[in-house]
């Protein structure tokens, strides 16, 4: 019963957010941006902790959303 309420479903089961293109993506974004500001801004900056906060906050709201 309860694999067919999920087939028939509008909101898809729960989990598997790892799979989604943009899980993956943030994931990237958040890499680079990380690897770019140890590289070319200074280490006691603000805007890198901004950068890094802003770029982890989109991979985060993917998993919670899912």
């Amino acid at each position: 019963m309860k694999n067919e309420c999920s087939k028939n479903s509008i909101i898809p089961p729960h989990g598997g957010y790892r799979k989604l293109k943009t899980f993956q993506l943030a994931q990237l974004i958040y890499d680079v941006t990380v690897r770019f500001s140890d590289r070319y801004i200074d280490k006691y900056s603000r805007t890198r902790d901004h950068m890094a906060q802003a770029t982890r906050s989109g991979v985060q709201n993917i998993a919670e959303g899912s």
